[in-house]
């Protein structure tokens, strides 16, 4: 079976590739590119367009390492017949991970701070001093309760925070409270989101309406907050800080307000990426293709 692969993070994931499929048995397109005669494409992040669905007449599977297929032109691979697969669940650890790094972060001032300390500027301002805080005692609203969050809620809960959380259908827990969107933001002292993006979550969250002196964290997708609200939330003071591994514009610009704010700690969409998360990835990935050249039922099969 004809196998591509859209992006290749680093050298270790090419060889994580190659150990599972076999070397060379997987081959590399330009991002964004067509997977010409392949009939799998390994999906990360760069955009699934229509037009390179229709320029691949050989593909039978969209296989996405990850959970998100917003990337993917999902009408049009329906029309084909093409099917399109995720892994819910399979990065979960790692995001949840990141969300708590970012949370951290934030509260502890750890990126100026880090700079400060390399710069030789040893005392802190008393400001800086002030603006500093714990997880413990804080309220945590979590939109959105699948694995990662889940995930989250615990460690939250470890560290001494109280957890109340939004979700698509009621979940009963002893420990937290699910709330409605509206009661959450005005509620919680930080935010962290783990819904994907659809026309239902687009902007879905108004930083201005969440509680003041908050913190946001969004390792899920950028467009899920009103970006200029959020920058104007930040600058104000109305908001404490805000931690972001994704932007609705991905690469960010470097002229992105955002990242002009120093109470924003930022990285490069990498919530998922570890090294344990790529190997889940490409063990599941190839259980599909064996499935797929089997004939047999996919998992977790969108379309």
């Amino acid at each position: 079976m004809r196998l591509t692969i859209d992006t290749i993070p680093s050298a270790g994931f090419q060889a994580q590739i190659d150990a599972t499929f076999g070397a060379g048995k997987v081959r590399a397109v330009e991002p964004g590119s067509p997977p010409g005669d392949a009939e799998v494409l390994l999906h990360v992040l760069a955009p699934v367009t229509a037009e390179a669905i229709a320029a691949s007449p050989s593909l039978r599977l969209i296989q996405k390492l990850g959970v998100g297929v917003n990337t993917i032109a999902l009408e049009a691979a329906k029309a084909r017949g093409i099917a399109v697969c995720n892994m819910p669940g399979v990065n979960a650890q790692a995001v949840a991970e990141c969300a708590l790094t970012l949370l951290l972060a934030v509260l502890r001032r750890t990126v100026s701070l880090d700079a400060a300390t390399r710069a030789g500027r040893w005392a802190v301002p008393s400001d800086v001093l002030d603006d500093m805080g714990e997880i413990a005692g804080r309220t945590i609203g979590l939109v959105g309760m699948g694995n990662s969050a889940e995930r989250l809620a615990r460690a939250l809960e470890a560290l001494g925070a109280t957890v109340i959380f939004t979700a698509r259908a009621p979940r009963g827990n002893a420990r937290r409270r699910q709330v409605a969107l509206p009661e959450l933001l005005a509620e919680a002292d930080v935010v962290s989101l783990h819904v994907p993006l659809t026309d239902e979550t687009a902007n879905m969250v108004d930083p201005l309406a969440m509680k003041r002196g908050a913190v946001l964290i969004n390792v899920a997708r950028g467009g899920l907050v009103n970006e200029a609200r959020l920058a104007e939330a930040l600058r104000s003071g109305h908001l404490r800080g805000a931690g972001l591994d994704v932007f609705a514009t991905e690469p960010v610009d470097r002229a992105d307000p955002l990242l002009a704010l120093p109470n924003v700690v930022v990285s490069p969409h990498v919530a998922w990426q570890t090294p344990e998360t790529l190997g889940r990835s490409l063990a599941a990935a190839a259980e599909n293709v064996r499935r797929l050249a089997a004939g047999e039922p996919l998992l977790n099969q969108v379309i």
